[in-house]
């Protein structure tokens, strides 16, 4: 037996195949993420961090991080320093889209579509009705022209189709 060998042997006697000290899983809903504490053949316990996702050939992608126990502390600050930054910018992004939604309550009322003003409003308070794929520019000229053509389709014997326009 080589050296390597005698040293995958121990491992597996001690449970600790490859140098594996502590592991640990977190499966999310598209992929999953394993946090491995290790030694190497010299003895420096380091971080693994490894992303799994599935990919399209079935094998799956696989992406991992190394931190060594020396720079443990400046990478957990930093880490740190950005799920601050995280956490602040929703609230602030929170605070902004509160805000938006009050004033789009306040000027509108509630409910409704807040991003254009609605048929009532642009019209005087009367309502525009659109033909079947017709657009809203071509409903609204049409409405302004304010003709009203009424055809009647009652049959008579002196009439075929009568027709008056107001």
């Amino acid at each position: 037996m080589g050296r390597f060998e005698d040293k995958d042997e121990e491992f597996k006697e001690q449970g600790k195949f490859r140098g594996e000290l502590y592991t640990t899983h977190v499966a999310l809903d598209n992929r999953s993420y394993f946090f491995n504490v290790k030694e190497n053949r010299n003895k420096d316990v380091f971080l693994q961090i490894v992303e799994s996702k599935p990919s399209e050939q079935g094998d799956g992608e696989r992406r991992a991080i190394v931190v060594f126990a020396d720079t443990m502390q400046d990478f957990l600050k930093g880490l740190d320093n950005s799920l601050s930054f995280i956490e602040k910018e929703q609230k602030e992004r929170n605070r902004i889209r509160a805000e938006r939604k009050a004033e789009r309550e306040a000027k509108y009322g509630q409910g409704g579509d807040f991003n254009r003003p609605s048929n009532d409003e642009k019209s005087g308070g009367k309502k525009i009705y659109r033909r079947k794929g017709e657009s809203r520019l071509t409903a609204s000229r049409r409405e302004e022209k304010a003709r009203l053509h009424v055809v009647s389709k009652r049959n008579s014997d002196s009439d075929e189709n009568q027709s008056e326009e107001f």
